[in-house]
C-alpha cells in the first residue's frame, strides 16, 4: 500500500512538473505562445499585448500543476475506494475543459 502511494505520487509530481515547466517557459517567452491544442499560436501582429497573453497562459499551466498535486492529496485521503476516481477527474480532466474556455476568453481579450 505504501509503495503504491509513493509511485502514484511520483507520477503525479512528474506530471505537475511538466505543467510547471510549460507555464514558466510560456511566461518567459518573447514570442506569442500557443495553447498546445493543435492550433498555431497567434502572431504578434494579431495580439494587443504579447507579454499579457504569454503571462496569463503560463499562469494557467502553473495553476494546473498545483491542481494536479492537490488532486493527489485529496485522492490519498479518500483511499482505495471507488471514490478515488472523483479527485482524479476533478483534478486532471475538468481543469483542462476550464482551460480551453479560458483560452478562448483570452483570444477575445487579446486579439486585435
Amino acid at each position: 500500500m505504501f509503495a503504491e502511494n509513493i509511485i502514484c505520487f511520483i507520477i503525479y509530481l512528474i506530471c505537475a512538473c511538466i505543467m510547471f515547466a510549460i507555464g514558466f517557459s510560456q511566461i518567459r517567452s518573447k514570442k506569442p505562445v500557443g495553447f498546445y491544442s493543435g492550433e498555431k499560436p497567434l502572431t504578434e501582429e494579431k495580439l494587443t499585448d504579447v507579454h499579457g497573453w504569454n503571462f496569463r497562459h503560463g499562469v494557467m499551466w502553473i495553476i494546473y500543476g498545483f491542481i494536479i498535486i492537490f488532486s493527489f492529496i485529496v485522492g490519498f485521503f479518500v483511499g482505495d475506494s471507488v471514490w478515488c476516481i472523483v479527485p482524479f477527474c476533478g483534478g486532471l480532466i475538468i481543469p483542462i475543459i476550464i482551460m480551453i474556455f479560458y483560452h478562448h476568453k483570452l483570444i477575445k481579450k487579446y486579439m486585435q
